[in-house]
């Protein structure tokens, strides 16, 4: 059985999206687009334009035929009347939450961009409407699928290089140049701290577990945080978000992983992103599986609904993003204190 999806909002992520499933579908799944929602007419006949921060391919090319996929104006039209599966929901912040409880109210699942709101009270509306529909709802969380990052949490689990010491992630990009209206509104947005740097708030959830405690300085737009986790006071963690580089600036992300016995490395800009270092030996660079994120996240998401069985481990679920979203609170009320924060607290 062919898993139909409509996507709706034809900006840069929903053009990835788009990408990433041709890209299952010409690796083999069985998918395919058959519906978009936009209010841009031309975008509504296939012509995307380009934009964003990373390279995820296919700009110049065709990604729909608008012959044969259905078009709306407007999104809820297309949760209530198109014949899909899933709802690729890619708007504008604000806008996730009501979408995605009206295309679970309409039977369909739900892949919904991140970050999913602003607040855990909207997250959980989102949980509550998913759990009274018996359908799915998975928060966009690819850096779980990121190549270079994708193993990390099985090489600290495996401890090859002994016990994790120290981890610090980094993600850097100039403002959004597409959307600029919309991105320039941190009201909207919630700056830098909710649509950049979550990337990497999710990637310290997933692989060590919920902080007790974040201190936050900087701002909303450009971040560094340290968590401190309970029982755990030797290990040091930070993330540094922030979209205030200039124009000019390559958009950056990578991570320093510290053990016992060496250092694992991945720098987006490097000739060779992923270097492992054991003490007393040579770096020497570790392999990656190509393609991106996205395309690795989108594919996994087709299969698992394909099978009827999901896997939290690597989709990420509503309640991951729950967890996620408290600890982003945290974050802006340590930036606004100048002072820690526990996570979870009102």
């Amino acid at each position: 059985m062919t898993l139909r999806v409509g996507v709706c909002g034809l900006g840069f992520m929903g053009r990835t999206h788009l990408e990433g499933y041709r890209a299952a579908r010409l690796a083999g799944a069985a998918v395919r687009v058959a519906a978009v929602a936009d209010r841009n007419e031309s975008k509504r006949r296939g012509d995307l334009g380009s934009g964003g921060n990373i390279d995820t391919g296919g700009a110049s090319e065709m990604l729909f035929d608008p012959d044969e996929v259905e078009a709306f104006a407007d999104p809820y039209e297309l949760v209530r009347r198109a014949d899909v599966d899933l709802v690729s929901i890619c708007t504008h912040t604000p806008t996730h939450v009501d979408l995605a409880v009206a295309a679970l109210e309409n039977g369909k699942h739900v892949f919904v961009e991140k970050p999913v709101a602003l607040s855990v009270a909207e997250v959980e509306r989102l949980v509550a409407a998913r759990d009274a529909s018996g359908k799915e709802c998975f928060p966009n969380m690819c850096m779980r699928h990121w190549p270079g990052w994708d193993d990390l949490r099985e090489r600290i689990e495996k401890a090859e290089l002994g016990e994790l010491r120290s981890l610090a992630l980094k993600r850097l990009s100039p403002a959004p140049g597409w959307g600029a209206a919309f991105y320039g509104d941190t009201a909207k947005t919630g700056g830098a701290l909710f649509d950049l740097h979550v990337h990497d708030v999710d990637l310290v959830h997933w692989i060590l577990g919920a902080p007790s405690t974040v201190t936050s300085v900087g701002t909303r737009e450009h971040v560094f945080t340290q968590y401190r986790f309970e029982g755990r006071p030797e290990l040091a963690v930070t993330a540094e978000g922030g979209w205030d580089l200039p124009a000019d600036f390559p958009f950056h992300m990578g991570y320093q992983a510290v053990f016992e016995r060496g250092a694992v490395v991945f720098d987006s800009n490097a000739a060779n992103p992923l270097v492992e270092t054991r003490r007393g030996e040579a770096p020497r660079v570790l392999p990656m599986r190509l393609g991106t994120g996205y395309e690795h996240e989108i594919r996994h998401l087709v299969q698992s609904l394909a099978k009827a069985r999901t896997d939290p481990r690597l989709d990420g679920s509503l309640d991951d993003a729950v967890a996620v979203t408290r600890t982003l609170e945290a974050e802006a009320r340590s930036l606004a204190s100048g002072r820690p924060e526990s996570v979870g607290a009102g």
